[in-house]
């Protein structure tokens, strides 16, 4: 058995080793945490405090296996890490209890003599009672809340105070056991027989069937067959599949030009649990499409018709929109069922039944999503390109424009208006979100007569 490093000094995290018997040796890190994301998502942010660490440790040792983590709190869209005092520990947990948080948790297992890295992000979500002022004094009477980020102890008294915990529990204490054990297993590191019980523990709560969670943007409780990790497992699949079906853009400044846009994006929208990936189709219908787990494709017709930045900037946005909805994986989840778990198996040669199940996904997609996903999108859109410091108003410009090419020309199968709702309702919905006065053609389906 070779060493095995710990980078961090987290009493909770050598408490969780130390439980189940592994044997390992702390080295702090040094390594100072950062905790904006300065354009990252909240997953690729713990990941890289992690390697960080991982990579200070290393430089220290000259062999063996170093184990490091990262772990934030946050509300889907700030940031809580350990409170500076207790005044700032108080307004912590009273902004936290009674609402959906995250708990993100990035790992790192280093093999030092193999030279070879594994990176993985865990997100687990914990619905906490509301809390009053005296529940909160009463609570920092007994616990120091300057020692924990969100200012609660879970595996303690603020036990007390969760209402329920969707996903792995060890994950909030500090430490996603059964993410550990994968991660070691795939680099071939054979470890004690304790952590089989943490994986099965964490397994069980994850395969427990459909899970119930909170989608910040519609406000409403949905349920989901695949968890986050499933959601982008499956975009990378049928991204694979789609780029074998598609030809990119070989432009560099085009698509340079789409990532640069959806970055700016990303950057601010609702979501920060997933990583985006946005490129540009050699295609000329006026066509874009998102995917679960983020990834958005515009079709080159598409960018060739907008005016400008600011146009594409709110194409763009809509197809965030839905992403950060998860409007992909529960239309598809809808109408294909388990039909899914084929998709997952893409990379496997000589499949005819993934093959299958891919075009039948990448159809419906294509299809579109019902008419108040759309102007739910179409609302988002407005917001995050607001929010990156575009015109939104140029989402109006670019419907109506989109709407008198409709009207020139038989729609496509593969049309961007093709299932979207009338240009007036959309227009409508954007000037709702920018605070616009609503006039009374907003109200009339004005474009609803025959192509001419």
């Amino acid at each position: 058995m070779r060493t095995i490093y710990l980078a961090s000094d987290s009493k909770a995290r050598k408490q969780l080793l130390e439980i189940f018997g592994l044997k390992f040796k702390v080295i702090s890190s040094g390594i100072k945490e950062i905790n904006k994301p300065g354009g990252l998502s909240f997953a690729a942010l713990v990941k890289r405090n992690a390697v960080e660490k991982a990579k200070a440790v290393s430089e220290k040792v000259k062999s063996g296996v170093i184990i490091s983590a990262d772990t934030i709190v946050s509300d889907g869209k700030r940031i809580f890490g350990k409170p500076k005092n207790l005044k700032d520990a108080h307004q912590m947990l009273k902004v936290l209890s009674g609402r959906p948080q995250w708990i993100y948790s990035g790992v790192c297992v280093l093999d030092r003599d193999n030279h070879k890295i594994k990176v993985a992000c865990e997100k687990t979500r914990i619905y906490m009672d509301k809390l009053t002022d005296d529940e909160i004094k009463a609570y920092f009477k007994f616990i120091s809340p300057l020692n924990f980020a969100g200012s609660f102890d879970v595996q303690g008294k603020g036990a007390f105070f969760i209402r329920r915990i969707e996903g792995c529990f060890y994950n909030v204490v500090g430490l996603p056991l059964r993410r550990l054990y994968r991660m070691l297993k795939e680099l071939n590191i054979k470890t004690f027989n304790f952590l089989l019980a943490a994986f099965v523990l964490c397994l069980v709560a994850f395969l427990n069937g459909c899970s119930t969670e909170y989608n910040m943007v519609t406000g409403q409780q949905e349920s989901y067959y695949y968890s986050t990790d499933r959601e982008v497992e499956l975009g990378k699949a049928m991204s694979k599949e789609l780029e074998k079906q598609v030809k990119l853009v070989e432009d560099p400044l085009v698509q340079n030009r789409v990532q640069t846009i959806g970055r700016k994006i990303s950057a601010v929208a609702d979501r920060k649990d997933i990583d985006y990936s946005f490129k540009a189709i050699a295609d000329d219908e006026i066509n874009a499409v998102s995917l679960p787990g983020g990834f958005v494709y515009v079709n080159k017709g598409l960018i060739d018709r907008v005016a400008n930045d600011d146009e594409l900037a709110a194409v763009i946005a809509h197809e965030v929109g839905h992403i950060v909805a998860r409007h992909s994986i529960k239309k598809l989840q809808a109408v294909m069922g388990y039909s899914l778990a084929q998709i997952l198996t893409i990379p496997v040669p000589q499949s005819g039944q993934v093959r299958t199940a891919a075009d039948l996904a990448f159809t419906q997609l294509f299809l579109g999503f019902g008419r108040e996903d759309e102007l739910l999108a179409d609302q988002l859109g407005a917001r995050y390109s607001k929010r990156a410091g575009y015109n939104s108003r140029a989402m109006i410009a670019f419907l109506e424009k989109l709407e008198e090419n409709n009207r020139r020309k038989p729609l496509q199968p593969k049309n961007y208006l093709r299932t979207h709702p009338f240009v007036s309702d959309r227009i409508r919905v954007v000037k709702e979100e920018l605070g616009e006065k609503i006039n009374f053609d907003d109200y009339i389906n004005i474009e609803d007569k025959p192509h001419e």
